[in-house]
């Protein structure tokens, strides 16, 4: 059960056409699965955005549709959730609006029972869980949590806890390991808030 106080997103938020507005805005909202031993979440500082058909690094360019795919082309809120190189589950969230599949990939986060109370660099990266394999790995998504619709909260999903951002605190860079993407690789799509 999430707190009373958590503010799961909306939709009129996922289904913006600003997918790199939504990147930078899922910074600092909890993430959170439910288990049979209770809840676990993180609180999100890294994500990189994917702008759909136009953009060569993601995987729904060209308007490539297969099985993995589709769950992109549904309305923003749902999670796409894909199996990398056959061993990390990797957790996104689709935003748009129906058939237009952006998507914003969670690469990192804090655990929210391990929020320093300094807020020193150095105490915040000793809590980080950096690289969107252990952010899934750490909340125990896999595959049955692909196509889920977050603003339910059905076992999953996206919440404001009240953190505060400080938007001087976003650093934009590259995403991670597109190169394949050429000239769009370069693209100033990763987001990472460096303190909290």
């Amino acid at each position: 059960m999430i707190a009373e106080s958590w503010k799961p997103l909306d939709k009129a938020f996922c289904q913006s056409e600003d997918v790199c507005g939504i990147a930078r805005a899922l910074l600092g909202k909890v993430l959170w699965v439910s288990h049979e031993g209770g809840l676990r979440a993180l609180v999100i500082t890294e994500t990189e955005a994917y702008e759909g058909e136009t953009d060569r690094a993601s995987h729904a360019w060209g308007g490539r549709r297969t099985g993995r795919t589709e769950t992109m082309y549904l309305p923003g809120g749902h999670a796409y959730v894909y199996l990398c190189y056959g061993i990390h589950w990797l957790f996104n969230v689709v935003t748009a609006g129906a058939g237009n599949p952006h998507a914003v990939l969670v690469r990192g986060g804090i655990p929210l029972d391990s929020l320093p109370e300094a807020n020193t660099a150095k105490r915040w990266k000793r809590h980080l869980v950096s690289g969107p394999g252990r952010v899934t790995t750490y909340l125990g998504i896999d595959k049955k949590h692909n196509g889920l619709w977050l603003p339910e909260g059905k076992g999953i999903g996206v919440a404001d806890a009240g953190i505060g951002v400080d938007v001087e605190a976003i650093h934009a860079s590259p995403r991670i390991g597109v190169d394949y993407a050429g000239d769009h690789g370069a693209w100033l799509y990763r987001f990472v808030l460096q303190g909290l």
